[in-house]
């Protein structure tokens, strides 16, 4: 594990854990280094002075915070320190809530907690406590120079300190055209929770990664053997938008997505009526007052249909038959 980001302490009441902030996540992206198109050579950055022009070395360069037009306090780490220990030392829990409670949106970034020296039994308690209880413990915590909401969270033999948004960095959806439930059917709602059902798997994390990463590291080698590593690809348009979905056409693909997964769509009853719903060509029905005629011709017709094929399978063996006599007379 590397170099703890943050040392502090939980705190709660009278109990005091010492503990240790590392990183949970660490990023894959692209390293992309941006180019010069004339020449290719890569762009700099340069910490320059805006009086003078001159570039400042990092030894140079201190924070301040422009309380007027132009005009700067100076802020060492150390004062960004002292303008409240606690704060920038402790995890200080102000209360424990059900997870469920707590909406997605305000979930930011997870990191691990570790028990500092001496903190293992204390550290262990109030994972077990968390788990026990079936809560969550929220807390605030100065991480640099900003004071942060976060959610204590017991996760197997650990506990993840998750950042939380303020709620008024969280936007209202109010402005956002959502739909309501009113033009699902039953019948689409049915299909739609049968193919839910049949996607349906244990959680997998290892089973997924980064494909478009893969895709663009290929795009990158086919270039390098194609000698092209300076060619410029000219764009050929936009790339076109899939097209919504045919509300009258949505039981169908329902049940073509449910069909592509080489499953059983639905019970045969179940069936006929999504039958009904989809645009497919109409076909005849039984009706009530002649449905014995019906039923009897039926089966009167698979019978003479089922014969049909045995007719022929005989004659088929008979010419078989006469076509290897001679043969054997022959022989």
């Amino acid at each position: 594990m590397a170099r703890a980001l943050w040392k502090g302490a939980i705190s709660f009441g009278l109990v005091h854990i010492p503990v240790e902030l590392h990183k949970a996540v660490e990023s894959h992206d692209l390293d992309l280094t941006m180019l010069d198109k004339r020449d290719f050579s890569p762009i700099g950055f340069k910490r320059y002075n805006k009086g003078t022009g001159k570039e400042v070395t990092w030894d140079n360069i201190v924070k301040g915070y422009e309380y007027s037009d132009g005009e700067y306090v100076v802020l060492s780490d150390e004062d960004l320190r002292l303008a409240n220990p606690k704060a920038t030392q402790t995890i200080d829990i102000m209360a424990f809530v059900d997870a469920d409670s707590v909406p997605l949106t305000f979930y930011e970034t997870p990191y691990y907690l570790s028990p500092g020296r001496g903190g293992d039994k204390v550290y262990a308690l109030l994972r077990q406590t968390l788990s026990k209880a079936g809560r969550i413990a929220i807390a605030t915590v100065v991480i640099r120079t900003r004071q942060h909401l976060c959610a204590l969270v017991s996760v197997g033999d650990g506990i993840i300190m998750n950042t939380l948004r303020y709620a008024t960095e969280i936007r209202n959806p109010e402005d956002l055209k959502l739909p309501g439930d009113s033009g699902i059917t039953d019948k689409e709602l049915k299909m739609a929770l049968s193919l839910v059902e049949e996607m349906s798997e244990k959680w997998n994390p290892k089973g997924y990664h980064d494909t478009y990463r893969e895709d663009v590291l290929k795009l990158v080698e086919k270039k390098v053997k194609a000698g092209q590593t300076h060619t410029l690809t000219e764009p050929t348009g936009e790339a076109p938008v899939p097209k919504a979905s045919n509300v009258v056409d949505l039981v169908a693909l329902l049940k073509q997505s449910l069909g592509s997964k080489g499953r059983t769509a639905a019970p045969a009853d179940e069936e006929e009526d999504e039958e009904e719903a989809a645009p497919r060509a109409p076909r005849a029905r039984r009706s009530t007052s002649t449905g014995a005629s019906k039923t009897r011709s039926s089966s009167s017709s698979r019978s003479t249909s089922s014969a049909k094929p045995a007719a022929k399978r005989t004659s088929a063996a008979k010419s078989a038959a006469k076509t290897s006599s001679p043969r054997r007379k022959a022989a």
